[in-house]
């Protein structure tokens, strides 16, 4: 499955939609101004919350909280520091999954891993349109919206981290 993301082009909230390969508006990424931390829904394309994400309030480590109808879902923080790719850890709630998301974040060129099998690759480079990226869900039976949501916090969490 692939879904196109069109980035925030002038930076006026942080709502943006994410389309499917034919189109089709899929998912709405509900960014909620005027919080204490930085809050997101992800919703569906007749405007049902499907995922709420925000960021932890008392953590070492800026952490992303990834919920389903207010069952944690995952944690997402960022893993190590290396000189051309940022890696960032997807804790899942059931405390043994772990997820490894690792590349050029920034530039939207990264992949999500589990256990070294790939679930997900985050890419620009396939795409011809200006400010967009795709998802490229490469397993079946994997849940698309953890995923977009997993992609939504590691560019979150990055692009803040550029901006301290």
């Amino acid at each position: 499955m692939r879904f196109l993301v069109r980035d925030r082009i002038l930076g006026i909230g942080d709502d943006y939609w994410i389309e499917d390969d034919r189109g089709n508006k899929v998912f709405l990424v509900d960014g909620k101004a005027m919080r204490l931390r930085d809050t997101f829904e992800l919703k569906d394309a007749q405007g049902h919350v499907l995922i709420d994400i925000h960021k932890k309030m008392l953590a070492l480590r800026d952490t992303m909280v990834i919920e389903r109808g207010d069952e944690p879902l995952a944690t997402v923080r960022r893993k190590r520091l290396s000189l051309l790719r940022n890696h960032y850890r997807v804790s899942l709630a059931d405390g043994s999954t772990e997820l490894d998301v690792s590349g050029r974040i920034l530039d939207r060129e990264f992949a999500v891993e589990y256990d070294g099998e790939l679930l997900a690759v985050i890419s620009r480079r396939m795409l011809t349109l200006r400010d967009t990226y795709g998802v490229d869900i490469v397993r079946d039976d994997a849940d698309p919206a953890l995923l977009i949501a997993v992609a939504v916090c590691v560019i979150h969490l990055a692009e803040k981290e550029r901006e301290e």
